[in-house]
């Protein structure tokens, strides 16, 4: 049986995992995520009762019950890098002995269901509505690291993506995963759903130009236009193809979430996204625990 060493799998003093600071006991099977730490107590408000705290960098847990539901909720900070490092410890809190530094014989399968906000890519969807990631395309190249099984990703649509936006060789690999479709079922049955494209900056990634040049101003329009299986790339964010990619790679149930906080078609804004989000927040804490 494989043995993780100190240096691979990095525990605290307290035989916590190294980042995200938990043990399997601060964990609930059903784990939210937020890339705002501030957006922690937000949600954990809602408790009946809060269990465990625990904070480090932009890692903050709060753990606690729901209509008899017991839920955690975890700040993941901004990017796939993160995620990175968060789906990795969380599958290590509940699927490796830490004291024996080996795989458990019986695996623990994570509902991972991020809460975000994102800006739309289709005209038609206003500021303020709640979409759901059927498929997570990632323009991060993270998955690409991993070895991982052929039939996670979809291999037709990828194919498909790069041919239409004419993807250029200097730029990532794209991946799509798709969600889990039992969280979709409940938790979005009624929301707008479609491909969320994830990138690794805020910026120039996502077809924003400040002061230096965008090297493919015309990618965005192309990732608008495109259309696979009547699924349209319906907004862009920084973590859920990550989510997906190793989420589901490691036998968790996926599920991204976001409100609308801007169109990038119709340049609007959210004229109060905090009450919006707080919205979805409760949305989602009912289908949750009803």
């Amino acid at each position: 049986m494989k043995k993780f060493k100190e240096s691979e799998l990095i525990l605290n003093p307290d035989g916590s995992v190294y980042h995200i600071q938990l043990r399997p006991e601060d964990l609930a099977d059903t784990v939210i995520l937020v890339g705002d730490q501030y957006r922690v107590p937000v949600i954990s408000k809602y408790f009946d009762k809060i269990e465990v705290k625990k904070a480090g960098r932009e890692f903050v847990t709060h753990t606690g019950t729901l209509n008899g539901k017991r839920l955690t909720v975890l700040s993941t900070g901004i990017g796939t890098d993160n995620i990175d490092i968060v789906v990795n410890e969380l599958d290590a809190a509940v699927n490796i002995d830490l004291e024996k530094r080996v795989p458990k014989e019986k695996h623990t399968a994570l509902n991972l269901i991020r809460l975000g906000t994102s800006g739309a890519l289709q005209p038609g969807l206003e500021v303020d509505t709640f979409v759901a990631s059927a498929y997570g395309l990632g323009f991060d190249g993270l998955l690409n690291f991993y070895h991982y099984d052929e039939k996670l990703i979809e291999k037709d649509m990828i194919d498909a993506f790069i041919h239409h936006t004419k993807w250029n060789h200097r730029l990532p690999y794209p991946y799509i995963v798709k969600a889990s479709e039992n969280l979709l079922d409940k938790l979005a049955f009624d929301l707008p759903s479609g491909i969320t494209a994830t990138a690794n900056g805020f910026y120039g990634p996502q077809g924003r130009e400040l002061r230096i040049p965008l090297a493919f101003p015309e990618l965005n329009e192309r990732i608008e236009d495109f259309s696979f299986d009547n699924q349209l790339i319906i907004n862009f964010e920084m973590e859920t193809s990550a989510i997906y990619a190793l989420g589901r790679t490691l036998g968790h149930n996926t599920l991204t979430i976001c409100d609308i906080v801007a169109n990038r078609v119709t340049k609007q804004f959210s004229k109060d996204y905090k009450a919006s989000v707080e919205k979805m927040i409760e949305l989602v804490l009912e289908r949750l625990t009803s």
